[in-house]
């Protein structure tokens, strides 16, 4: 049974607020509360910060280090208890740096409301700890044993959400890969600090078509020690020319698209013991939904509304920004290609949703999510403008892939301090990058339920297209199987004597 793990995510606008509560001006340690709403994975249990609980008068005593009366614990169980969240308790160590483990006195504090907070909220009760120093969260869980046998989980990370994403880590459980020679010029493009940061994320990639594919090789290039790719789709041969690293036995032998994304990204890993996982789950259904709660940051490589809507709503719910983007090319009647347009941007709380910047049309989300965008017949007779496009090349494919990427760098890396740029639009034709000036559309319900996690309107549902090609790919006929065993023992050799040229 894989052991579960916890991790704490909030909004750059929520840090700032518990910083303000918890940096003092002399120096000295603080304390304050705040209240959180669990996110669910398959494997990892989030707690997403919902609000602080700001001290007033006579709530704690501050004489070098800090100490909080039981009022206020009692007024902040209260409250959570009220809108249905956990209690969070947090202090400050001035002057501190790195991820901090608790001390003795720290460890009293909480282990002695752990139980009162777990009774009267239904959740375990989370402690953090702010390094004032490097502004460095740490994080736990007291979701072991009760009474007097109460312990905590120490949290892998803590996550926060805003024009760049920033990760404090737990240098225990998700220890720093050293870089290697293989990565000498990445490192050198950003430091090795956020190198570290880089690699250790957990990163989803969401569709391993033309687009999907290029991105897990890139990431797996860049030195990512932990990649999964979802895609339930196979290899035919009108893929081909778009997914570049496909090869004609994968359509013949009908392999999974996750297949040859997990042999191209191993083929390209920089990581010294890179874990490259796959699944032929669909987002749109609840296990997919749950797997892609146990990840930091998602590629969406998908065109189709219903996925898109999953993952626009995925992005403020759960507090996992998502990279989008896609490509539309159009042609003259007489086939001459007019232009090709491509987008990207990052889905996340104080950005537009997809549907507020016009890259999701939620009016298609149930046609999809029946099935009709499957039926030919209702293809032929639909008007075009109403069908999701799929169009896409393999020479253009690389340009939607480095829109997603140009995106992630500056998320992630924030060049010259600039983080997340906004949508971006370019043209074909004209050769030009545009900056879209979208605003929230008034009433947004996507945009209204930042940080509810397990509160969320579910979106998922059962996925017919979905259970389809999966009962083909996981039972193939006899010749099928018989085909691609012999098949993967030729790479599997291929790989050994790769190996042994070394």
């Amino acid at each position: 049974m894989t052991k579960r793990t916890t991790s704490v995510a909030m909004t750059s606008a929520t840090e700032k607020e518990l910083a303000s509560l918890l940096v003092r001006d002399d120096g000295q340690e603080d304390i304050c509360l705040a209240t959180y709403r669990p996110s669910t994975g398959l494997t990892r249990d989030s707690a997403l910060i919902a609000e602080a609980v700001p001290p007033e008068a006579g709530d704690r005593y501050v004489n070098r280090n800090a100490t909080v009366t039981a009022e206020y614990i009692l007024r902040g169980v209260a409250i959570a208890q009220r809108k249905g969240c956990g209690l969070v308790f947090l202090h400050s160590h001035p002057g501190a740096s790195n991820w901090q483990f608790m001390s003795v006195p720290d460890r009293d504090a909480e282990s002695s409301y752990a139980n009162l907070a777990r009774e009267l909220t239904g959740l375990p009760l989370v402690g953090m700890t702010l390094a004032t120093g490097t502004m460095t969260w740490s994080a736990r869980h007291w979701n072991i044993g009760k009474g007097r046998q109460v312990d905590c989980t120490h949290s892998s990370s803590v996550r926060v959400v805003g024009n760049r994403f920033a990760i404090s880590w737990n240098d225990v459980l998700r220890p720093q890969p050293q870089p290697n020679r293989r990565q000498l010029r990445t490192v050198s493009a950003w430091g090795e600090q956020c190198q570290a940061d880089l690699v250790r994320r957990r990163v989803l990639v969401v569709g391993a078509g033309s687009v999907g594919l290029d991105v897990v090789v890139r990431l797996a290039a860049s030195g990512l020690c932990h990649i999964t790719v979802m895609d339930f789709d196979v290899v035919q041969p009108h893929n081909l020319d778009r997914l570049i690293g496909a090869r004609p036995r994968d359509a013949r032998l009908k392999r999974p698209k996750t297949y040859v994304a997990q042999r191209e990204g191993r083929g390209a890993a920089t990581a010294e013991d890179p874990k490259i996982e796959v699944s032929d789950l669909s987002i749109c259904e609840p296990e997919g939904m749950k797997l892609a709660l146990d990840h930091d940051l998602v590629f969406s490589c998908v065109d189709r509304p219903w996925p898109r809507a999953v993952l626009n709503a995925l992005a403020y719910t759960d507090l996992i920004p998502v990279i989008d983007g896609g490509i539309g090319i159009d042609t003259f009647a007489d086939g001459r290609m007019r232009n090709a347009i491509w987008r990207s941007h990052v889905i996340r709380p104080m950005r537009p949703c997809m549907s507020c910047n016009r890259q999701l049309d939620l009016a298609q989300v149930i046609p999809d999510r029946q099935g009709i965008f499957e039926d030919p017949k209702y293809i032929e007779n639909a008007d075009l403008s109403v069908v999701p496009a799929s169009q896409n090349v393999a020479p253009l494919s690389v340009s939607v892939a480095a829109g997603l990427f140009s995106q992630y760098v500056s998320f992630s890396v924030a060049p010259s301090g600039l983080g997340d740029p906004g949508p971006l639009h370019y043209s074909l034709n004209t050769h030009n990058l545009d900056h879209l000036e979208h605003t929230t559309l008034p009433h947004c319900a996507i945009e209204q339920a930042i940080g509810v996690g397990d509160q969320r309107l579910d979106l998922t549902g059962r996925h017919n297209k979905a259970e389809q090609l999966r009962q083909f790919t996981r039972f193939p006929d006899h010749a099928t199987r018989l085909l691609r065993w012999i098949d993967d023992r030729n790479q599997m050799l291929s790989v050994w004597l790769d190996r042994l040229s070394k």
